[in-house]
């Protein structure tokens, strides 16, 4: 890693803001623009009895400002704000998070520069969790850790759009244990709605996609992981409503070379039993692992630069081939098998539905996308405090997601805005030697927004009720512990 020393900074104009388009202006600007666009929402934040506006103010410029244990209590104590009306506003206050969503959708929607080029991709997270008390919370995979344990996990829609990245959706998954009867206490304590319903993950995503198509939001391609790419029923979705999809799957995906024949096989003479009424593939040719068709010595592979990346140019072989999938005995459908080989020579996999016709530049630029996105997605989830919510209820999620969503929004409209409005200077390029400058990031962004609205610092004073605070919640909770004990030792 290179080390800037104090020289460098002197005798070299690379280190002018301007040269980058940081505009003094535009940063000193930040506070009122985090304003005005809070200012924007506010409506969605007025319930039948009252205005949560200002509240919602506090959580947004909390997450964004703090680096750390942005939990309810620390948020509130940040922005002047009792823990407890943070509390009561993220848990129990009825404004509508779907309204939030669909505005920032809408806003999406109307941006000139996203009129092309937009990618939907569909993700999902886990978030370990100390007990099932958490709605959803359960034993089950969680990808961040590699293994069963007890996790939260929601689905996730992001929008991209030529290096800007939002959130733009997100569903709790429930599993199904969750929505029995004898669930049915805890699921009325944490808030589950009545009416929910069990759907698998891949049912969720789906959804979330036809309410960005319902709404019109721009995009051109649907990326996903090998999770919901191995699902047929997504793919045939997608495909049904004239979405071009890029799906992830597994290196053991069956597919065939030639169309097969599926049917219901006819009934031999000599066979007395029960007449088979199922379709299945009745034509003689076995499908292939879709590794066995990268290794064979006819797969024709070719380098393509897809794009150039901070890191350099992304300039990975590939190949692809047209084949025949089917499931079930449903009808075969034609799609795009697409390679890309890196340059360690491991291979990944990706069926597509578009036409016969597309070039294989732009199929590698499909292939591409979701791993554009994924490190600016575990980015955001960190730099936003995802993965820091401390709640149990079903709308404390629900209102968590709906302030992280416009987090960041916030930030992918400052980049794109700082983007259009001030100009990098053309000689950076040359003077650094490198072909691509990078992009500001979130976390640029979030360091330029605390120092203009910099947190209040403790005073001894404060500093010294926050502990007596503390020693007095961990004491209450002994005694909670010691209740449940006498109680479990009690006689009957």
């Amino acid at each position: 890693m290179y080390v800037t020393t104090i020289s460098d900074k002197t005798n070299s104009k690379v280190f002018d803001p301007r040269a980058w388009g940081l505009s003094g202006a535009a940063i000193n600007n930040l506070a009122e623009r985090l304003y005005e666009f809070w200012d924007r929402y506010s409506e969605c934040f007025q319930t039948s009895t009252r205005d949560v506006s200002d509240h919602a103010l506090d959580y947004l410029s909390g997450i964004l400002r703090m680096t750390t244990e942005r939990n309810f209590s620390n948020i509130g104590r940040a922005c002047g704000q009792s823990p407890q009306n943070v509390q009561h506003f993220m848990s129990n206050s009825p404004w509508d998070t779907q309204e939030v969503l669909a505005q920032v959708r809408e806003e999406i929607s109307q941006t000139q520069a996203f009129a092309t080029g937009g990618v939907l991709i569909l993700d999902q997270s886990a978030d370990e969790k100390a007990s099932n008390k958490t709605a959803g919370a359960s034993r089950q995979h969680n990808g961040r850790l590699g293994k069963v344990e007890m996790s939260q996990v929601g689905t996730f829609l992001a929008y991209a759009n030529d290096g800007i990245w939002t959130w733009i959706d997100g569903e709790l998954f429930l599993p199904e244990s969750w929505l029995t009867k004898a669930m049915a206490k805890e699921r009325a304590r944490l808030g589950i709605p009545s009416g929910r319903t069990f759907q698998t993950k891949i049912e969720l995503g789906w959804t979330m996609i036809q309410r960005a198509q319902a709404e019109e939001l721009p995009f051109e391609l649907v990326c996903f992981d090998t999770l919901y790419g191995r699902s047929t029923w997504l793919r045939r979705q997608l495909d049904r409503g004239q979405m071009i999809y890029m799906a992830d799957v597994p290196a053991d995906t069956l597919v065939y070379l030639n169309r097969p024949v599926v049917g219901v096989p006819p009934r031999r003479a000599e066979h007395k039993g029960r007449r088979c009424s199922k379709p299945r593939v009745l034509s003689e040719e076995n499908p292939v692992q879709v590794r066995q068709l990268a290794q064979r010595p006819d797969t024709i592979w070719r380098r393509v630069r897809v794009r150039v990346t901070e890191r350099g140019e992304l300039n990975d072989e590939f190949s692809a081939r047209r084949v025949w999938t089917t499931k079930g005995g449903e009808e075969p459908v034609q799609e795009w098998l697409v390679m890309r080989r890196d340059s360690d020579g491991r291979v990944y996999y990706g069926l597509s539905n578009a036409s016969a016709e597309t070039e294989l530049e732009r199929l590698a630029w499909g292939k591409c996308q979701r791993q554009f996105v994924e490190c600016s997605n575990q980015q955001a989830k960190s730099e936003t405090g995802w993965d820091e919510l401390r709640a149990q209820k079903y709308v404390a999620w629900e209102h968590h997601l709906a302030l992280t969503i416009l987090a960041t929004w916030f930030i992918a409209q400052t980049k794109l805005d700082w983007r259009q409005r001030y100009q990098r200077s053309p000689a950076l390029k040359q003077e650094l030697k490198v072909d691509q400058l990078p992009e500001l990031s979130t976390a640029n962004i979030r360091q330029l927004l605390q120092a203009v609205m910099p947190l209040p610092q403790l005073t001894v004073q404060c500093a010294t009720d926050l502990v007596v605070e503390h020693l007095v919640n961990r004491a209450r909770a002994r005694k909670s512990r010691m209740k449940t004990i006498d109680h479990k030792q009690s006689p009957p």
